[in-house]
């Protein structure tokens, strides 16, 4: 992997991927390797992803404050990396809560963004995360599954402060259309990939100012691809169409019968989409 000193003096770490056109992706979690995004489906085949290891994720360094793990000063981490990497402008992948980095990143640098892709994003950056409504809709819709006692229990412990990877991992089926071999691969690999202070600190007071970054991304003037799955309870179509509506040049692609990782379970139609999309 190769390396770069960010804004406070920690060495970061990147993978690069494939060849062409860069296109700088930023992982979620918050707080997991970028490990996990694998090839995003095989959109190495057409794209160079330059794929970011958060700070104190993967092979990045710890910072010595934790403060700066916050959401909007991983911010200056993308910055730093796209100076290091010579590009004036540049387009960005982020998923999950990596999506609410790449909105922050859009927000405070709009002059270096090409495109951005949205990726199953998380939404409390922009103040549209899923209401209480909208997981009951969605684990009414799995209340036969085989796994569903086990991981609303682990869901359930979540909420009452049990912040383990081993409890994320024994909820993680809810993420996935289908919690089949694959799946339960992919899951089973956050164990040693996900750290809890390095989510703690993405979260902290003051990371979120919703209004403020929504009135910012409104006057982004950039294509905006949302990427939104149908059985994703993390992102909601409904939330998604919400979030698609801040943008003035926006596609909203909703990827049918798929989860939170849409590239685990069908990765030909999401290397595709996000292709289509860049190739624009």
């Amino acid at each position: 992997m190769a390396r770069f000193t960010s804004f406070d003096g920690t060495e970061l770490a990147y993978r690069e991927l494939g060849e062409g056109v860069p296109l700088l992706v930023l992982a979620g979690g918050p707080g997991r390797a970028s490990e996990y995004l694998g090839t995003l489906g095989g959109l190495e085949a057409s794209r160079r992803l330059v794929v970011l290891d958060n700070r104190g994720t993967g092979a990045s360094d710890e910072p010595a404050d934790p403060f700066t793990y916050r959401r909007d000063m991983l911010v200056r981490d993308v910055e730093v990396l796209r100076r290091h990497l010579g590009l004036d402008v540049v387009d960005v992948l982020g998923h999950s809560a990596g999506a609410g980095i790449a909105m922050g990143y859009a927000a405070d640098f709009p002059a270096h963004v090409g495109k951005l892709v949205l990726l199953t994003p998380a939404l409390r950056s922009v103040g549209l995360s899923p209401e209480q409504s909208d997981w009951d809709e969605f684990l009414a819709s799995r209340v036969g599954e085989p796994w569903f006692e086990a991981a609303t229990t682990a869901l359930a412990r979540t909420a009452a402060g049990d912040d383990s990877v081993e409890n994320r991992v024994a909820a993680s089926p809810l993420l996935y259309a289908r919690w089949d071999e694959r799946a339960r691969a992919h899951a089973e690999a956050e164990l040693g990939q996900w750290k809890y202070p390095v989510a703690l600190g993405y979260n902290a007071e003051g990371a979120f100012v919703p209004g403020v970054l929504r009135r910012a991304l409104a006057e982004f003037g950039h294509p905006v691809l949302v990427y939104a799955c149908s059985e994703d309870p993390i992102s909601p179509v409904r939330r998604c169409v919400e979030l698609a509506d801040l943008f003035p040049d926006v596609t909203l692609y909703v990827h049918e019968g798929v989860g939170h990782y849409p590239w685990v379970e069908d990765p030909q139609r999401v290397s595709a989409q996000v292709e289509a999309f860049l190739a624009r």
